[in-house]
C-alpha cells in the first residue's frame, strides 16, 4: 500500500492488500485517528523473492488523471453500451494498462482534479469537478493510492477537498497531499504491504493563484523543500522502510525539467530519507534520471487526458516501475527501473494504450503500428535524455523504428474546450 503523510503527528500503520476486501488497519499508537479507506483483512500474500531468497517489492507511478470533458462523453458513452444508459463508465479507458498496473505491489495514481458530487454539474478547464464515478475506474485499474496535490486541488475550496477524500475513502484507495482536517494532515501514516513498511509524500508547485483558506493551509501541501526534508525524516522515523516523494512539478508543455526542477532534485533525492520521485504537472513525459542508489521520474506526462489540442506531446505518457531488493534487514534498494510508454488513442474511442503491448499485437493494424511505434519513440527519447539508459533504465517496446517506415503518424481528432 502506502502512506498518508502530510507532516508531523501521530501514527497509523495499514497492512493489507489491494483488494477491497483484503486490507487489515492496525492503529500504532493509542489514540491516533485512522488513516483513510481502511478495512479489515486476515492476510497478506507473501513477498517475492530474488534467487538470491532476498524479498522484492515493486512501485509503480502513473501520469496526471486529468478529467476532460470530453473522457465524460466517452464514459456515457461507454456506460450505454454496457447496458446502464445514463450512467459514466470509464473502465474501459484504462483497460489494456490493467495488467501492467494491478500487478505492483504498489501502484501510485495522481488524482489531479477535485470531484463533482456525483450527478454534477461536472466543469472543465479551469476549475475543474470532475465526475466521482472516475474513481471506480481508479480502482478497478489496480491503482493503491493516489497523490492529490497539484495545482488543480483546490479548484472547488473546501468541499471539493473533502469530496475527493471522502469519495476514495468509499472506494478505499489511500491518498496524500490534501487533507479535511488538522488533524488528518499532520497524522503521518506509514502502509505496510507484503510485510513492506512505504511512506508516501506528495506536494504541488502552485494552486492556479487560488489562496489555501487562512488558517487552513493544511488543506493542500506546497512544495517547500525544508518542509519535505523535515517531513521525509518524520517518516523514516517513524518506521518507514520506503520513501516514496511525489511532485506536482515543472513547466506544462515542456519535455526538460525546468530551473526550479533542477534547483530542488538534487537536495530532496540526496537525502537518506527520500528513495524515489514520482513527478508529474508538465502533461508531457520528463527524463528519468538516476541519483547515486536512487531515482526521479521527473514527468510521467498524462496517464489519460483530452486537452483542447490533442497533439502527439500531451498525449504521451509513461509507467514508471522501480523494483525495490531487500539489501539489509528492513533496508531496500532499487535495482531495477522500469519505464513502459503509453499514449492516448482518441479515434474511434479514447483509450489509453500501453504502447510495448499494442505493438506485440499481431492484429493491430499497419497504421496505428506506425503511430504507436513513432509515440514510443518519442517517450523513449524523453526518458533516456538525462542518461537513464546509461544509468540501467529500461524502456519496455521493440527498438526504435527505421527511418523509412512506411505510412504517416497522421491522425483526425476533432478539437473540443479543454473545460
Amino acid at each position: 500500500m502506502l502512506v498518508l503523510v502530510l507532516v508531523a503527528g501521530g501514527l497509523t500503520w495499514f497492512f493489507g492488500t489491494r483488494d477491497d476486501d483484503r486490507t487489515t488497519a492496525a492503529v500504532a499508537r493509542a489514540g491516533a485517528p485512522l488513516a483513510t479507506g481502511s478495512v479489515p483483512t486476515p492476510t497478506d500474500p507473501k513477498p517475492r523473492r530474488d534467487a538470491s531468497g532476498r524479498r522484492l517489492f515493486t512501485v509503480l507511478g502513473a501520469g496526471d488523471i486529468l478529467i476532460h470533458p470530453e473522457l465524460t462523453s466517452q464514459a456515457r458513452r461507454d456506460a450505454e453500451r454496457g447496458g446502464h444508459p445514463g450512467d459514466l463508465d470509464y473502465n474501459p479507458l484504462f483497460q489494456q494498462v490493467r495488467p501492467t498496473v494491478s500487478e505492483a505491489d504498489l501502484a501510485i495514481c495522481h488524482l489531479e482534479t477535485p470531484l463533482a458530487p456525483p450527478n454534477g454539474p461536472f466543469i472543465g478547464f479551469p476549475k475543474f469537478s470532475v465526475p466521482p464515478q472516475i474513481v471506480d475506474a481508479i480502482r478497478g485499474t489496480g491503482f493503491d493510492a493516489c497523490s492529490t496535490s497539484s495545482n488543480h486541488t483546490i479548484d472547488q475550496g473546501e468541499q471539493g477537498v473533502r469530496r475527493t477524500l471522502d469519495a476514495l475513502d468509499a472506494a478505499k484507495i489511500r491518498h496524500t497531499g490534501s487533507a479535511r482536517t488538522q488533524r488528518e494532515a499532520l497524522t503521518p501514516a506509514i502502509y505496510v504491504k507484503n510485510g513492506v513498511k512505504v511512506g508516501h509524500l506528495a506536494y504541488a508547485l502552485h494552486f492556479n493563484g487560488l489562496k489555501r483558506p487562512a488558517g487552513k493551509e493544511w488543506m493542500a501541501n506546497l512544495i517547500e523543500p525544508r518542509k519535505i526534508l523535515a517531513a521525509a525524516a518524520r517518516l523514516r522515523a517513524a518506521g518507514a522502510e520506503i520513501v516514496v516523494l511525489s511532485l506536482h512539478w515543472g513547466t506544462e508543455y515542456v519535455n526538460q525539467p525546468d530551473a526550479d526542477q533542477e534547483k530542488w532534485v538534487r537536495p530532496l533525492i540526496t537525502s537518506p530519507d527520500i528513495d524515489l520521485i514520482l513527478g508529474h504537472h508538465a502533461h508531457v513525459v520528463q527524463p528519468v534520471q538516476k541519483f547515486g542508489a536512487d531515482w526521479v521520474a521527473f514527468g510521467m506526462g498524462n496517464q489519460v487526458a483530452r486537452h483542447a489540442e490533442p497533439i502527439f506531446a500531451n498525449r504521451e505518457g509513461a509507467l514508471t516501475r522501480f523494483t525495490f531488493t531487500e539489501v539489509a534487514p528492513k533496508k531496500w534498494r532499487i535495482t531495477l527501473a522500469e519505464a513502459i510508454p503509453v499514449w492516448m488513442d482518441l479515434n474511434p474511442d479514447a483509450r489509453l494504450v500501453d504502447l510495448p503491448v499494442a505493438l506485440a499485437d499481431r492484429a493491430t493494424p499497419p497504421g496505428r503500428r506506425v503511430i504507436y511505434q513513432a509515440a514510443l519513440d518519442r517517450i523513449r527519447g524523453h526518458l533516456l535524455a538525462k542518461g537513464g539508459g546509461e544509468a540501467g533504465l529500461k524502456v519496455l517496446g521493440p527498438p526504435p523504428a527505421a527511418d523509412d517506415l512506411p505510412g504517416a503518424e497522421t491522425e483526425s481528432v476533432p478539437s473540443t474546450r479543454d473545460g
